[in-house]
């Protein structure tokens, strides 16, 4: 038996992959603690894992960021991006230090695995003098020697002059993120470490394991990539107690698209209410979920082929699923793609753009390039992706490459390597 603790975020999307890696090293005979906010208790301790919730650290609401992070207040977009990474991840990171340290003397752990927005891990790790392992939950934004920098949602080059392109806009890092990096080197003050101007990029990946979700078909197929960078694939479906809504015999021999807009701008007007309208009087079901618990309905009237609930059991919805129209959340868009579901995708910031332009590329999808689609940009992607065969097939060709990799399975033993 090795003692685990894993770091997460206080978002679902980075909380519930890494429950998923924690109920495998328990189910393995490991001591698993995950340190993240006190309302995914629950979920840690449904894995079998032990929680360290943040104390020091701001427990924030990832449904009211703004409560917490005032800065946020109508920022969209870019500025909306450079805000919560500066305010949420960062500002954080001294405090999240403090909680660890209290932790480590009460009990230490053997291995420390991060997902890649846990700053107070790298900070605590580097300080500390020992190695961390990186989770990735997100898309992979390991900077490399080619390509783009990550997150502007565009393909690498392929030819001088877009390969061109590609290194402007590598050197063009430093300057666009000086806020980051200030924001960090006053984090590394905080918890007596030496400024070194490192991006957020050169800080947050492990330079001995880094386990990543996803595959190279959802990562432009780069050839740059370190070693010790794994893909696992996805870490699957964390198990829910969520139960089955009155409705859902109506999608039996039923054509059935997925609407979700995630648990983070989840206003529904920004993607839900032109998805419904798309889908308005076709002969299709439409399932949309508000990414709330308990909140089972949307403010204006649905159609009458529209079916809505906070949060739906995706291991037994995604099978019955012919299309989802997403806005990009990497889970999400995993599951979906897991299950050889073709995809809408609507992302309009943080690391959604990214995820669209990726499943474009793999063919899996239509990218809206906007996360404000109009009703008709909606109705005709939808058109597409039931009427092309080429989106499933190509959903199907990420689905196997997706399996192969080892899910959680091969997470938990990578991490066992780490010892």
């Amino acid at each position: 038996m090795s003692r685990f603790l894993l770091s997460a975020m206080p978002f679902t999307g980075h909380v519930g992959p890494m429950t998923v890696v924690a109920r495998e090293l328990v189910r393995r005979g490991h001591d698993v603690r995950v340190h993240t906010g006190s309302r995914f208790r629950d979920r840690v301790e449904a894995s079998g894992a032990r929680l360290v919730p943040w104390r020091e650290a701001p427990d924030f609401d990832e449904n009211d960021l703004t409560a917490t992070f005032p800065r946020l207040v109508g920022k969209k977009g870019m500025r909306q991006l450079l805000v919560n990474v500066a305010d949420c991840f960062i500002a954080t990171a001294p405090a999240q230090v403090t909680d660890l340290e209290a932790e480590w003397k009460s009990e230490p752990w053997e291995v420390l695995a991060a997902d890649e927005t846990s700053i107070g891990a790298v900070l605590f790790s580097e300080r500390e003098g020992m190695p961390w392992a990186t989770v990735c939950v997100l898309p992979l934004n390991l900077p490399g020697t080619a390509g783009p920098p990550s997150g502007m949602g565009i393909r690498p080059g392929t030819n001088a002059v877009t390969r061109a392109r590609d290194a402007v806009l590598r050197g063009l890092v430093p300057v666009i993120s000086r806020s980051l990096t200030k924001a960090i080197a006053q984090a590394q003050r905080g918890v007596g470490l030496t400024p070194d101007g490192r991006t957020m990029d050169r800080l947050v990946f492990s330079s001995t394991l880094i386990v990543a979700s996803g595959s190279p078909l959802l990562d432009y197929d780069r050839a740059d990539r370190p070693p010790h960078l794994r893909f696992i694939g996805s870490f699957g479906i964390p198990s829910a107690s969520t139960a089955l809504p009155g409705w859902w015999g109506d999608l039996e021999g039923r054509r059935v698209v997925l609407v979700t807009q995630g648990t983070q701008n989840i206003d529904p007007d920004d993607l839900i209410r032109p998805a419904l309208e798309a889908l308005e009087g076709r002969d299709v079901i439409a399932v949309a979920t508000t990414g709330v618990a308990g909140r089972d309905s949307l403010p204006f009237p649905v159609p009458a082929n529209a079916r809505v609930a906070g949060f739906l059991p995706f291991a037994d919805l995604l099978p019955k699923v012919d299309a989802a129209i997403t806005n990009g959340g990497w889970g999400s868009t995993l599951a979906a793609l897991s299950d050889s579901v073709p995809l809408i995708v609507a992302g309009g910031d943080l690391d959604k753009p990214e995820v669209a332009a990726r499943v474009a590329w793999s063919g899996a999808g239509v990218n809206l390039r906007t996360g404000t689609p109009r009703s008709a940009a909606v109705a005709a992607a939808v058109d597409r992706v039931l009427a092309e065969a080429s989106f499933r097939d190509a959903a199907s060709r990420v689905a196997a490459q997706l399996h192969s990799l080892g899910g959680a399975g091969r997470a938990a033993e990578l991490l066992e390597g780490a010892r």
